[in-house]
């Protein structure tokens, strides 16, 4: 494979089996009924329990709009059963999206939707489940070789869309711990930045999430090897990933594993803890 070939070819579930397209189908039905019904975004959130934001990515195809939505919308909207024919055709291709990954992800994956628990160390950038829109497209917009405005838009699309496994229920318990030099690397500039601070104290503060934050001017460091992903997939054992420079790496033995979580667990004890944490982003927000 060329090259070329390897550029143009489906990289994300979406790419792969065309969910960006019935999204952004979707998406665009559910702004034009609003629109009609002379309903703000955020009137609307109100409604069916969703703030504006969230609402804005669903109509621009960014965000999985959840069943239920569609069923409220239906009645809100007066769109005559246009949006409830959509939710089982939203339903698969939420399930393909899942499970059609390309081969060096479709691991991890499929672990990652079904997870009950996960934990991340992240040392270079947000790890993805974190990012803002406007983050994640600047993280592609600079990537090299470039990519095209098409792929761009729809990896940002994928990836925000893997955000839902916060909403699942009962929900999945997170940690995260990022280093603070990630924090003051300004990706996408200034805007950008402060819209991704103020999303982490967003997750953060969820009931499920734990957020901490490595010092930098910590002395020892049980870790320097780099990222990685700890997570325990329903009724099954703990796993681990990683990767480094687009080689992805899924690791199952259990020692390997086990090695894996008693450097998380020493990370987490030498990181600030999650109330220290927080405070230490909000002052980043208000300095800036």
């Amino acid at each position: 494979m060329t090259v070329e070939e390897k550029e143009r070819r489906p990289e994300t579930p979406a790419e792969a089996d065309g969910t960006t397209g019935l999204l952004t189908a979707v998406g665009k039905m559910l702004r034009l009924l609003r629109e009609r019904k002379g309903l703000t975004q955020k009137e609307f959130g109100r409604l069916v329990g969703y703030g504006p934001d969230a609402v804005s990515a669903m109509e621009r195809g960014v965000r999985t709009v959840r069943p239920e939505v569609l069923e409220a919308a239906d009645d809100l909207l007066d769109a005559g059963g246009l949006l409830r024919q959509a939710i089982p055709e939203v339903r698969e291709a939420v399930a393909r999206a899942r499970t059609r990954h390309p081969e060096w992800y479709r691991g991890y994956a499929v672990l990652e939707a079904e997870a009950v628990s996960l934990h991340d160390y992240s040392t270079m950038g947000i790890l993805g489940l974190l990012q803002t829109e406007d983050y994640s497209r600047a993280v592609f917009t600079q990537r090299h070789p470039p990519l095209n405005e098409e792929t761009i838009e729809k990896r940002v699309a994928d990836r925000l869309s893997r955000q839902q496994v916060f909403e699942a229920w009962p929900p999945t318990e997170f940690s995260f711990v990022i280093e603070q030099a990630v924090l003051d690397r300004p990706i996408g500039g200034p805007d950008v930045h402060v819209g991704q601070l103020r999303q982490l104290l967003r997750i953060g503060r969820m009931r499920n999430v734990q957020l901490q934050v490595m010092p930098t001017a910590r002395h020892e460091h049980p870790s320097l090897g780099g990222p990685f992903t700890l997570l325990i997939p329903k009724g099954k054992e703990q796993v681990g990933y990683m990767e480094i420079q687009g080689y992805p790496k899924l690791i199952t033995a259990r020692e390997e594993v086990r090695v894996l979580a008693s450097r998380y667990g020493i990370i987490r004890a030498q990181a600030l803890s999650p109330h220290e944490s927080l405070d230490l982003i909000e002052r980043m927000v208000g300095s800036r």
